[in-house]
């Protein structure tokens, strides 16, 4: 075959350091137009974003050469310092370093919107740390909660 096909969404969520509330409602919106412009400039698509002031969900496609290790270091970097030099009074602002990546089937991509698009809703209900317990669990990801937070 001549060509490359590839359909890789995943489902990526992480959180500010220590989980502090920085990501404010004036920061919000611009904060996932930036992430979605790296992705872009990746070859990536960041088809669905939403969190809370603790964390972020993105839903993006990945190209065919990006690897979700690099994307999200990249990420996580250019949009740390677009914070701090956007928004000066957030110098304190940072990313945890560890994040989680999850698969979504095609057929499953319009529950997972749903899902990002609803997060206030999940939180009433969840902490983050519930909810990316529940996340591992489902995706039957093994983990040793001693070191799942910072």
């Amino acid at each position: 075959m001549p060509q490359s096909y590839v359909s890789l969404p995943v489902h990526m969520v992480f959180s500010t350091k220590h989980r502090q509330p920085l990501i404010t409602d004036d920061i919000r919106t611009r904060l996932f137009e930036y992430l979605g412009g790296t992705f872009r400039a990746h070859g990536c698509a960041l088809l669905a974003a939403g969190g809370m002031p603790d964390h972020v969900h993105l839903l993006v496609s990945l190209s065919k050469q990006t690897a979700v290790s690099d994307i999200l270091r990249e990420v996580k970097a250019s949009s740390s310092k677009w914070i701090h030099d956007t928004f000066p009074g957030q110098s304190g602002f940072a990313w945890q370093s560890g994040y989680g990546a999850f698969a979504v089937s095609h057929s499953n991509l319009p529950a997972v919107r749903r899902y990002i698009a609803n997060q206030a809703e999940h939180h009433r209900q969840r902490s983050f740390q519930e909810e990316f317990i529940a996340l591992l669990q489902r995706h039957e990801i093994s983990y040793d909660e001693r070191y799942l937070w910072e």
